[in-house]
């Protein structure tokens, strides 16, 4: 399958930080936030894959200074890596502060998701090529994740064969004592 150049992936938001999207400290609530992370990052899957695509993970979303009421907020978005079936996506946010014009880089996430063939099972994905410095240190990167996320991915199905759905909490800890 041909490779395709990272630019391709690349998807961009921009929005005005309303009162309703802020908390009791004047900044932007951090599930807004992820949303529009989210969002954004399956719209740079999609136009990579050309398919539909679900979110297999969010590995993490560092919140690195606060967005305030009134600022506003750009997304960018692009595939940094494939594997096989899935796609690792960098989500960096900036906020300007619309009056001064200062800008700060205030989050970065990394996604990974799993396009769809028609069938609704996982399907083939083409490969990235990276071409500036900052695709390059990412891509180069990239396994060291993977290799993370296969962990905690472990980890997680061993945390699922002790907490069973049909057991309130309190019972699997023993704090109910029958």
């Amino acid at each position: 399958m041909e490779g395709k150049y990272i630019n391709e992936s690349r998807a961009v938001k921009a929005a005005h930080v309303q009162p309703l999207d802020t908390n009791y400290h004047g900044t932007m609530f951090g599930g807004k936030l992820m949303s529009y992370i989210d969002d954004l990052a399956a719209l740079s899957a999609i136009r990579h894959a050309r398919k539909p695509v679900v979110t297999a993970s969010t590995d993490s979303v560092d919140f690195l200074c606060p967005i305030k009421e009134g600022a506003s907020v750009c997304l960018e978005s692009f595939v940094t890596y494939t594997h096989k079936t899935s796609m690792e996506v960098f989500v960096k946010v900036i906020t300007e502060d619309l009056l001064s014009g200062e800008r700060k880089l205030c989050a970065t996430s990394f996604l990974t998701f799993v396009a769809l063939g028609e069938d609704g099972r996982p399907d083939i994905v083409p490969p990235v090529i990276p071409e500036t410095d900052e695709e390059k240190m990412l891509f180069e990167s990239a396994e060291g994740r993977r290799e993370i996320r296969r962990i905690r991915r472990e980890d997680s199905r061993r945390f699922s064969e002790v907490f069973t759905l049909n057991q309130p909490w309190e019972k699997q800890n023993g704090a109910v004592k029958e």
